[in-house]
């Protein structure tokens, strides 16, 4: 199976989960520590740490330590190239499945 596939499938799962999805939405806007993210859910730390671990494990987000807190953003390569998948079956591009295979729709 090609790796976009695998690549895509774990980032479809991931957002999957509404509250993930939202952690998402808010880091769109840019970096936020970890601390912003608790006031937003009122969850507890481990909770969200669990979370965020199923989001950077899917590839979408990235994370850096800074004193006591970690601070979270979108990672942007990997995001595009799901995007770029997306847009190959809802759009007829030239990149779609039946353009390599020679066939057409």
């Amino acid at each position: 199976m090609d790796e976009k596939y695998l690549d895509n499938a774990k980032i479809l799962k991931a957002i999957a989960d509404p509250k993930r999805l939202r952690i998402i939405d808010m880091l769109s806007c840019g970096e936020l520590c970890a601390c912003e993210i608790l006031e937003e859910f009122h969850v507890t730390q481990p909770t969200l740490s669990h979370d965020m671990k199923v989001l950077i494990k899917a590839g979408i987000v990235n994370s850096r330590p800074e004193g006591k807190w970690t601070y979270y953003s979108l990672n942007q390569n990997s995001l595009k190239n799901f995007y770029s998948q997306l847009g190959n079956i809802l759009c007829d591009t030239d990149d779609c499945i039946c353009h390599k295979k020679g066939e057409t729709t």
